[in-house]
């Protein structure tokens, strides 16, 4: 077994040139597990490496490092099936479980207070201000902003009419202080050549682009001195979660994201376990000590 694996070592570093770092880490998956099997490595089967990886997952395995190990799996597997030493890759058809994608972290009311603090008379500022209000103040998506006509906004009921993903409609309510950002940009828009109907447009009356959007909010997120990147998502994602922590009603978050599935809105539950955790001591029976 020894032998093999200084050889896949050589493989995967002459011939497949893969890095130090993970070649290292292929080699440690496949050590760690050669110290749980008690069969010959050649003659391992299908079921003895589901074994191996139901016990790491069970022993506290975290999915990023069951699916390093996994990897290493099947590329061993493969470079012998190759060497001719094996007839089946008995690590083919295995699958660790799902890793969870990390959101970005939300900014902080008093962040987006100083990042949404701009004050000038220039038109594009102007412009900026509004396409930031609204996206903190209605949670829109990128594609759903840029893709905004003036009547989709009824600045008398405060509400935006969004046409969100697979082409599903729905009415958000915009808030004050968007409202009065909107109104201010909506009064210099109407001294531009405006080509159609575009709610946010360049100096020349054009539809603002996607890229546009988000290289504007990066240029104010340097401007107002952020120590992070800010994209549209970013506002998005700190909408949600602001709603939440002061709502607590998901499915009201739901439908202002425009989330088919309550699963894909829950992730924002575990988001800030330091506020859910100030709740939940202030609210339940048993987690309020008692007083002497």
């Amino acid at each position: 077994m020894n032998d093999w694996l200084q050889r896949f070592e050589r493989y995967l570093t002459s011939e497949r040139r893969l890095s130090d770092k993970t070649v290292r880490n292929y080699l440690y998956e496949l050590n760690r597990v050669k110290a749980m099997v008690t069969k010959d490595w050649l003659t391992l089967e299908h079921r003895d490496l589901a074994a191996v990886m139901a016990k790491l997952h069970r022993q506290g395995l975290s999915p990023r490092s069951l699916a390093l190990c996994l990897s290493a799996l099947k590329q061993f597997g493969q470079f012998l099936l190759r060497q001719g030493v094996i007839e089946v890759n008995p690590a083919v058809g295995l699958s660790a479980p799902k890793q969870n994608k990390p959101l970005p972290k939300n900014l902080d009311p008093d962040a987006i207070s100083h990042l949404l603090d701009i004050d000038g008379d220039d038109p594009l500022d102007i412009r900026d201000g509004a396409i930031m209000e609204l996206f903190y103040s209605s949670g829109l998506r990128l594609a759903e902003l840029a893709g905004l006509d003036c009547h989709a906004l009824n600045l008398k009921e405060q509400q935006v009419r969004v046409l969100g993903k697979g082409n599903k409609e729905r009415i958000l309510p915009v808030g004050s202080v968007a409202i009065a950002a909107l109104s201010r940009w909506l009064d210099v828009r109407r001294g531009l050549p405006c080509e159609d109907d575009a709610l946010f447009v360049t100096a020349r009356g054009r539809r603002l682009s996607h890229r546009s959007i988000q290289a504007r909010i990066d240029k104010w997120a340097k401007i107002q001195g952020m120590a992070v990147h800010v994209h549209p998502h970013k506002l998005r994602h700190s909408f949600a979660t602001h709603m939440l922590e002061s709502s607590g009603d998901l499915r009201a978050v739901q439908e202002l994201l425009g989330h088919a599935n309550l699963a894909t809105t829950q992730i924002y539950t575990s988001l800030d376990f330091q506020h859910l955790a100030k709740v939940y001591d202030g609210a339940h029976p048993r987690a309020r000590k008692k007083e002497r």
